[in-house]
């Protein structure tokens, strides 16, 4: 059991925040197959306090995703504080500042990962938001900038000062984005001096795996990005490729449904927000290549249910596919599309 300020988390491994993915219908599935919380994806305070509906709208869950996490970023302190006062009437249990979003039109801003280039700021952006709500605030870092510039010790103690509730650490540096692999080591050096609960995040493939991870760096809880993106039995330590593909089906279309009722539209939008998730939820299956190009084309959602819903496996297919996932879904898609 975890303690963030008067919120109980129950669970040891939570979906990481991500643009594009970790919105209320995925949220739901991942709750269910037993994601710890749930993270909104990141909100610019700027927007909030511009009324931008369509960014306030990024905010919407339902009760059953609770305990629930808004995380913003921003660059100016108070625009944030503002915009955290904002956000506490749509009673989340938790806001979160990101530190960690490393693409330059954030970072390069000042925002995100350019937080960890001004500690000082960063520490008064927790302390104006913990006097102005009465919420838990927490903050998802990284280890410095660059290599040469590690300071994610600074980073916690001054954070810690200021406030702040729990840390989740991303085991890398900006610089280094999602490449290379995840410094927990690091991550459990942090670990062995907070006095908050710290979330380890990076490169985690399975449920075992953060159970290890657990044991090994003491960190009080594990975030899985990435990997978990179309697959969130990883949350209930079940393989997806073990599964019956039936049980696969049923979930596809209900987080496809889901994507429909929340982002309601005339024409093709919502079919073609989940392209993105269909083709991780196919990926280490067999299943034919040849209709996945053709679902993921698709802009009708009659023939679309009509193909999967039919599609029986041949028993001795031995197709499996892995395809990295992109980078830019964590932080730029937030920027393409909103």
């Amino acid at each position: 059991m975890t303690k963030i300020g008067e919120i109980q988390i129950s669970g040891k491994v939570a979906l990481s925040p991500m643009a594009g993915i970790s919105d209320s219908p995925y949220r739901k599935i991942t709750r269910r197959f037993g994601s710890a919380f749930a993270y909104t994806e990141f909100v610019s305070t700027e927007q909030i306090l511009l009324g931008n509906q369509k960014s306030i709208d990024m905010f919407r869950f339902e009760e059953m995703e609770r305990p629930i996490f808004f995380q913003i970023f921003g660059s100016d302190l108070n625009t944030v504080v503002e915009a955290s006062k904002r956000i506490a009437p749509l009673k989340p249990d938790v806001i979160d500042l990101n530190m960690g979003c490393s693409v330059s039109k954030v970072s390069h801003h000042g925002s995100g990962a350019g937080l960890l280039r001004n500690l000082k700021l960063a520490g008064q952006m927790i302390e104006g938001m913990k006097k102005a709500v009465n919420l838990p605030i927490t903050a998802k870092i990284r280890l410095g900038w660059d290599a040469d510039s590690l300071n994610y010790k600074e980073s916690v103690h001054i954070l810690q000062e200021s406030g702040v509730s729990a840390i989740s650490v991303h085991g890398r540096t900006k610089a280094m984005a999602y490449t290379g692999k995840a410094d927990w080591n690091a991550i459990g050096d942090i670990k062995s001096f907070a006095k908050v609960p710290i979330f380890g995040n990076g490169d985690v493939t399975s449920f075992q795996e953060a159970q290890d991870k657990i044991r090994t760096y003491g960190v009080d809880l594990v975030l899985i990005g990435r990997k978990a993106i179309g697959n969130p039995w990883i949350f209930s330590e079940r393989e997806k490729q073990d599964l019956p593909f039936s049980e696969i089906r049923k979930v596809v279309i209900e987080h496809l449904l889901g994507i429909l009722d929340f982002y309601p539209s005339e024409d093709d939008y919502g079919l073609i927000l989940f392209r993105k998730h269909f083709s991780k939820y196919m990926d280490g299956i067999s299943f034919p290549s040849e209709l996945k190009s053709e679902l993921l084309q698709t802009k009708s959602l009659t023939t679309f249910l009509k193909l999967f819903s039919d599609y029986e496996p041949d028993q001795n297919r031995t197709i499996i596919e892995t395809v990295e996932y992109s980078e830019n879904m964590n932080c730029e898609t937030y920027l393409a599309h909103r």
